[in-house]
């Protein structure tokens, strides 16, 4: 279902984020990301003189890898566009996001590493959307996981609390989506199995 049509309105800023997931051939994954900002108007600067309708503002590239754990092997960014000439010298240090762990409070250990001065609020706001692409990106490979543990737990081992519990709103506890995927760990049939017992 499309929005509401808008008021009339002229086109002035746009923002491109391109994100892109690689499962590589070594068996970690990258996350490549690409921004950039562009306006319909010229304007002077004066770290580049003028910039033209349609010239790049930001043009950021960052690249993540990470293993089926989601914790970072590396991490690179690169500045091609910025407005101004000091901004690139942000980028080194984004190779501090080494050994953090997508998950629960990344956006967090990201501006403890990269926040404020140390980064670039462009490169750290792409991050976090580079964090859902990686989660879609792996999946297939954690499924694979998944399957094998499921070989395994058919052969006695002891089940493991699936991954994704408690991520999103369809995966909380009490969702019907757990309770079809994952009945043992639904809050709901804990309620049943106490109302029954009760």
């Amino acid at each position: 279902m499309p929005l509401s049509p808008p008021s009339p309105r002229k086109l002035s800023h746009l923002r491109d984020i391109a994100l892109r997931g690689f499962i590589r051939e070594d068996g970690l994954v990258d996350i490549e990301a690409h921004l950039t900002d562009t306006k319909t108007y010229g304007f002077p600067s004066e770290h580049r003189g003028d910039v033209g309708p349609g010239d790049p503002v930001h043009g950021m590239w960052v690249r993540m890898t990470i293993d089926t754990d989601m914790k970072i092997m590396s991490c690179e960014a690169v500045s091609d566009f910025t407005p101004f000439a000091v901004c690139p010298g942000a980028t080194p240090n984004f190779a501090n996001l080494a050994g953090l762990t997508i998950g629960a409070g990344f956006n967090r250990a990201v501006n403890e590493r990269v926040g404020g001065v140390q980064g670039c609020t462009h490169l750290r706001e792409v991050i976090a959307q580079m964090a859902t692409v990686a989660f879609q990106t792996v999946w297939p490979l954690r499924r694979n996981r998944q399957e094998e543990q499921s070989r395994a737990e058919a052969a006695g081992a002891p089940r493991k609390r699936p991954h994704l519990l408690g991520t999103c709103h369809a995966y909380a506890p009490n969702s019907p989506v757990v309770r079809k995927k994952w009945p043992e760990w639904s809050d709901l049939a804990e309620k049943a199995t106490e109302e029954a017992a009760g």
